[in-house]
């Protein structure tokens, strides 16, 4: 096996950590999105969308989402289990991942990805030009506004994302928060729950991955 990873990116991190915390090592192939080299013709025929991370497995097959990889990885090396330990635990880890990419980590890269210059003509991923809409700048603030809050009531009545251990949800939320922070958010100053959940994540060795 082989990961494509660019060190900068968040979704390559989640995949590094999932990684670091099964004690997983896979030879890496950077790919440097500041370059643009996502989007050569090279990459693209191993990954069409133009995103990083892709996971190419010895038989070839190549698997280009998170939630796919560490899924994968996870059926692998099933110790520690970061996707629960019964199938209720497992549906709750699936369920505030869910909610972790759709309604922040996508907030964040709406915000960002309308903001930076170095998006332009590039704000949404892949190889088709999209323009940058200044007005998503503010929703994708609003929107991390409302995810953080969310997850604020969460970590308030349980010490993980999912429930009393870490998973790949809580993986995800420490990218994104650490993602938002690239457009001068930064969630855990209003909110204690996220504060104190945040302390003890990114504490963890695995962060640094």
């Amino acid at each position: 096996m082989r990961l494509f990873d660019f060190t900068r990116a968040p979704n390559p991190r989640r995949v590094r950590v999932f990684l670091a915390e099964k004690g997983l090592e896979i030879p890496r192939v950077p790919v440097n999105l500041y370059r643009h080299e996502q989007l050569s013709p090279e990459f693209l025929a191993i990954n069409p969308g133009g995103t990083v991370p892709v996971l190419e497995l010895d038989d070839g097959t190549r698997l280009t989402e998170c939630l796919a990889i560490c899924r994968y990885l996870e059926y692998l090396h099933p110790e520690p289990r970061l996707f629960g330990n019964s199938p209720r635990q497992e549906a709750l880890t699936l369920m505030w991942a869910g909610i972790v990419d759709h309604e922040g980590l996508a907030a964040a890269a709406e915000a960002l990805r309308n903001l930076s210059p170095g998006f332009r003509d590039h704000a949404l991923p892949g190889p088709a030009p999209s323009p940058q809409i200044p007005a998503l700048v503010e929703r994708g603030m609003v929107r991390m506004d409302a995810f953080f809050d969310r997850i604020e009531r969460q970590l308030t009545a349980s010490a993980y994302v999912a429930g009393d251990t870490y998973t790949y949800a809580d993986i995800s939320l420490l990218v994104t928060v650490d993602f938002a922070g690239w457009v001068d958010v930064i969630p855990m100053n209003t909110r204690p729950a996220l504060a104190r959940w945040y302390q003890r994540a990114s504490s963890r060795p695995t962060s640094a991955a």
